[in-house]
C-alpha cells in the first residue's frame, strides 16, 4: 500500500525516533514516568500536526508502522495506542500536570481512566487517588464503576461543628453517601443481624468500600455501661484519622432518635477505649433511605462527630407462599427433561 507524500513527514518521524530513543535511555531511572511522559509527548505532536498541517486520521496508521518497524522491540506503538496517546494529551494539556502528578500512575491505569471517565476533574481525581492508595487496576476498575468520585465526601456530617481542621476535611472525605455493597444478595426482608453478618462474611469487600484506613475490630462489640451491657453493630479503628469509628446499621428509613443512640456509645467509647493519643470517635449511621433535611437537623445539636449515609445492595424479592407450591420439585425437573432427551433421539 503506497502513502501519499506529507509535508514534514519525515522529519516528524525522525524526531519522534530520537525522542523514543532518549526515552530509553531515561527509562532505567524512571520507566513509568518517562513513558507515560513519552506517549503524552507523542500524543501532543500527533494533535499539533493535524491540527497545523492538516493531517487526516489515517496518518495515524502509517506512524504506527513506522515506529513499530523502528522500534521491533518495543510494544506500545499499535494504531490504537497511538490514538489513546492522542486522547491522553487532549485529557491532560499542561505538561507540568502530566510530569508532576499524572506520571506517577502505569499507563494501563491511564487507559481505564481515559475510557470510562469523561470529566477532566473527576479524571484528575482519580489518578491522585491511584497514587495516594496504590489502587491495582482491579481495585480502581471497581472504584470507577461504582462512581466512588459523586459519592465520596458526600455523607451528611457534622464534623464542621465538632472536629478541628484539618480532621473535620479528613474526616469528611473518608465517609461517603451512598454506599455500595454490591457483593450482598439480600432478600427485602433482611434483619440488621443478617446484614451484619454478610457484610462480615465478605471483610475483604466490606472493608474496600469503606476505603483505605479502616480495620476491623468487631461486630456486635460489648461495652459495659454502669450494670448494663450494650452492643456496637460495627467497630473499626481508622489508621489515618487515628480514632475509632462505630458504624451502626440500619435496614430501613433513617429516624432522628438514632443520632441519640449512637452518641451515647460514640462517649462510651471515648471513655473505655480511646487512648490519650486518640483523637475523637467518630460515628456512622448507615440506613437504607434518609430524608436529607431531617439527617440536617437531627446531627445539628449533637456534640459528637457523626455522619449519616445510605447503604444499597443486590436486593432480592422472595417468591410468595402461593407461587412456591406451584415450582416443580428437582425430581420432575429431572423427569421432564429426561422425556425431552427420549423425544429429541427419537426424532433423529
Amino acid at each position: 500500500m503506497a502513502f501519499s507524500p506529507l509535508d514534514g513527514y519525515d522529519d516528524f518521524l525522525r524526531e519522534l525516533k530520537e525522542r523514543v530513543r532518549g526515552a530509553q535511555i531515561k527509562a532505567a531511572l524512571s520507566v513509568n514516568r518517562e513513558l507515560v511522559l513519552l506517549y503524552w509527548q507523542i500524543g501532543q505532536e500527533i494533535l499539533a500536526r493535524q491540527q497545523q498541517q492538516g493531517w487526516g486520521t489515517k496518518v495515524i496508521e502509517r506512524l504506527a508502522k513506522d515506529l513499530k518497524a523502528a522500534f521491533p522491540d518495543m510494544k506500545g506503538f499499535s494504531r490504537t495506542n497511538l490514538l489513546y496517546m492522542k486522547l491522553f494529551a487532549e485529557a491532560y494539556p499542561d505538561e507540568q500536570i502530566v510530569q508532576q502528578v499524572v506520571g506517577q500512575i502505569p499507563w494501563g491505569h491511564h487507559l481505564r481512566i481515559l475510557e470510562a471517565v469523561k470529566h477532566p476533574s473527576a479524571r484528575l481525581w482519580y489518578v491522585q487517588k491511584v497514587i495516594e492508595n496504590g489502587w491495582s487496576r482491579n481495585i480502581l476498575n471497581i472504584h470507577i464503576k461504582n462512581d466512588l468520585y459523586n459519592r465520596q465526601g458526600k455523607a451528611i456530617t457534622n464534623f464542621n461543628a465538632t472536629l478541628t481542621p484539618p480532621q473535620s476535611d479528613l474526616a469528611r472525605e473518608t465517609l461517603k453517601d451512598p454506599y455500595i455493597f454490591d457483593f450482598l444478595t439480600l432478600g427485602e426482608e433482611a434483619l440488621e443481624r443478617e446484614v451484619e453478618k454478610e457484610l462480615i462474611k465478605h471483610i475483604t469487600k466490606f472493608l474496600l468500600e469503606l476505603g483505605v484506613g479502616f480495620a476491623f475490630v468487631g461486630q456486635q462489640y460489648p461495652l459495659k455501661v454502669g450494670e448494663e451491657e450494650f452492643y456496637l453493630d460495627l467497630l473499626f479503628y481508622h489508621t489515618k484519622l487515628h480514632c475509632f469509628v462505630v458504624i451502626e446499621l440500619k435496614t430501613g428509613k433513617f429516624k432522628p432518635e438514632y443520632t441519640g443512640k449512637i452518641n451515647f456509645y460514640l462517649s462510651a467509647v471515648d471513655d473505655l477505649l480511646k487512648s490519650p493519643q486518640d483523637n475523637p470517635s467518630i460515628g456512622l449511621i448507615l440506613c437504607a433511605s434518609k430524608d436529607n433535611v431531617i439527617a440536617e437537623y437531627a446531627l445539628r445539636d449533637v456534640n459528637k462527630p457523626i455522619g449519616i449515609a445510605e447503604w444499597q445492595a443486590e436486593l432480592t424479592k422472595s417468591l410468595p407462599k402461593e407461587l412456591q407450591a406451584k415450582l416443580p420439585t428437582i425430581e420432575q425437573l429431572e423427569a421432564e427433561l429426561e422425556e425431552v432427551s427420549i423425544e429429541t433421539e427419537d426424532e433423529a
